[in-house]
């Protein structure tokens, strides 16, 4: 049941700053600013420097009121803004005069969650709101906007349009077999399944490359022990996070950090020197975790000791990283400033000479470029697990249906549809049988 209480809660963050936000939303926010601010009216969408009182008549602060009517707000009702002092105590005291005439606390999310509910945003919206304001790099502040825009949403719903088609004249075909429909309707069925499936993977494929975008991309640093990875992370962060020694098997467990790079952050994890054997329970634990990372990672950086014989650790580290061929490799031939002892020709061609003593800006400049060619796209991308599932189920009840098409099985056919209809529709908003029924009718005309 819709709660039509009159809701309020300070909209900026705790702190000292400027300005505060109080912002009210519901059937009761004009009424209570007018108590307020002892006028008799606001001018929609119009700022008014305004005295703000106490219920005891006592000066409050002196700020602006913004009044948005009824439906031309960002939750559909009645919101005001009161934006006073900066500081937590003026605010709070608004916040109390609020509720003392009537409003309640809002519960989190529940601005948005009434703009959904009156049709102001879908949820992929409100997904974007929630994850902008965490947003920590330039890409996902991009990538979020897009979403904002309704990117995904026009996404969704030419699939959703598409599907309805096809759910449409296949319900006409098993329950009005004798209505003359187009010839070739199978043909542009198939035709139409086939597009919407290379989009679903398609959009897949890029969500899971760019899925860094959000949270910051991983960028694993492994090597064996003593090669310098600790030393490359610590110039990273530009601090001695990680520990460096000479003894062999100093990083035991994976260490992680995030970092600016260019307009990317990343989430850089040192991880245990990888070794062919090691009587050290703790220490083989870390190789394992090592090795996980690795696969978790989206970048892998693998160090060599320029001043050391490749050997069977130095062998495993490059049958690790041939092994992970999904991901981007960085070679590195760490210690450039000693004398060469180690054989390039096993690191072929493509690989970094680098001192961490000196400078690392060869591995940074690479990252970045990678990172760059990573996110400047426009490629479609999801946002969080929750839309990568929609899509997934999606793509799964697609494929499902392409056999009973071919033969003719179509009401098993109309189910699949319908379950993708249902995935697909989950992402913004739910579906609902009435618009095939309305796809139905309004295009065959039937029942006359």
């Amino acid at each position: 049941m819709f709660d039509d209480n009159t809701i309020v809660a300070i909209a900026t963050a705790n702190g000292i700053g400027s300005i505060s936000i109080v912002r009210v939303s519901g059937k009761d926010a004009l009424p209570i600013a007018l108590k307020i601010s002892k006028r008799t009216t606001l001018t929609p969408r119009v700022a008014t420097l305004s005295t703000l009182y106490s219920n005891s008549g006592e000066a409050i602060d002196e700020g602006l009121l913004i009044y948005f009517k009824a439906p031309f707000s960002f939750t559909g009702e009645d919101i005001v803004e009161f934006q006073c002092h900066g500081g937590i105590a003026i605010a709070n005291m608004i916040l109390d005069e609020v509720l003392h005439y009537g409003a309640r606390m809002a519960n989190p999310g529940e601005f948005s969650k009434r703009a959904f509910l009156n049709g102001k945003i879908d949820l992929s919206k409100a997904e974007a709101i929630s994850k902008i304001i965490e947003a920590r790099s330039e890409d996902a502040v991009k990538l979020l906007a897009k979403q904002l825009k309704g990117e995904l949403t026009n996404f969704v719903e030419d699939i959703r349009e598409d599907l309805l088609f096809m759910l449409a004249y296949t319900e006409v075909s098993i329950d009005y077999a004798e209505e003359d429909l187009p010839e070739d309707i199978f043909e542009k069925i198939e035709d139409k399944l086939e597009k919407i499936k290379d989009k679903l993977e398609n959009t897949l494929d890029a969500s899971k490359r760019r899925e860094g975008m959000i949270e910051g991309f991983k960028v694993a640093i492994i090597g064996k022990p003593n090669v310098g990875k600790s030393s490359l992370l610590n110039k990273l962060l530009n601090f001695d996070r990680a520990i460096i020694s000479d003894i062999a098997g100093t990083t035991r467990d994976t260490i992680e950090e995030s970092v600016k790079i260019g307009s990317h952050i990343i989430k850089i994890v040192d991880t245990a020197g990888i070794r062919d054997e090691t009587s050290d329970v703790i220490e083989k634990i870390g190789i394992e975790k090592s090795i996980e990372a690795i696969n978790e990672a989206d970048i892998v950086v693998a160090l060599f000791d320029n001043s050391k014989n490749c050997d069977n650790e130095d062998k495993k580290i490059l049958s690790l990283i041939n092994e992970a061929s999904n991901k981007h490799i960085l070679k590195v031939l760490n210690k450039s400033d000693l004398p060469n002892v180690f054989d390039i020709s096993i690191l072929e061609k493509d690989f970094i000479n680098l001192s961490t003593k000196e400078s690392i800006n060869p591995v940074v400049t690479k990252i970045e470029k990678i990172l760059d060619n990573n996110t400047h796209s426009d490629e479609m991308t999801l946002i969080s697990k929750r839309q990568v599932n929609s899509v997934s189920q999606t793509l799964y009840h697609i494929n499902e249906a392409t056999m009973p098409l071919q033969t003719g099985e179509l009401e098993f056919f109309a189910h699949h549809i319908t379950e993708a209809l249902h995935n697909i529709s989950n992402i913004t908003r739910p579906y609902e049988n009435d618009e095939m029924l309305d796809v139905m009718f309004g295009e065959f005309c039937l029942g006359k």
